[in-house]
């Protein structure tokens, strides 16, 4: 997925299940930063910038709300295009509210 998007000088923000060298790696080649907190037994851990994580949460508190209406949820559209116009409708009504 982030070979799709260009992420130069782009922080990219994820829980620690994406914190492998080979995505670290491709983050740092095409000139990314990263806030990945490293797993627990992590041999070598780096450094994470935790203040910036935390943003992260906001981003998953968003993804609730688009959840909670059912038509994203389920999927129920069978088109992409079609898809992705509701995802633009929910945003537009989450963010009027």
């Amino acid at each position: 997925m982030l070979s799709c998007i260009d992420i130069s000088n782009s922080t990219i923000l994820a829980d620690k299940a994406y914190g492998t060298k080979e995505i670290l790696d491709y983050i740092q080649r095409q000139d990314g930063d990263y806030a990945i907190p490293p797993k627990s037994n992590t041999k070598n851990p780096w450094k994470c910038d935790w203040f910036l994580y935390k943003e992260r949460h906001l981003i998953e508190c968003f993804f609730l709300k688009l959840k909670q209406f059912r038509r994203v949820a389920t999927r129920y559209d069978k088109l992409a295009t079609s898809f992705l116009a509701f995802i633009y409708i929910a945003a537009i009504s989450i963010l009027l509210k």
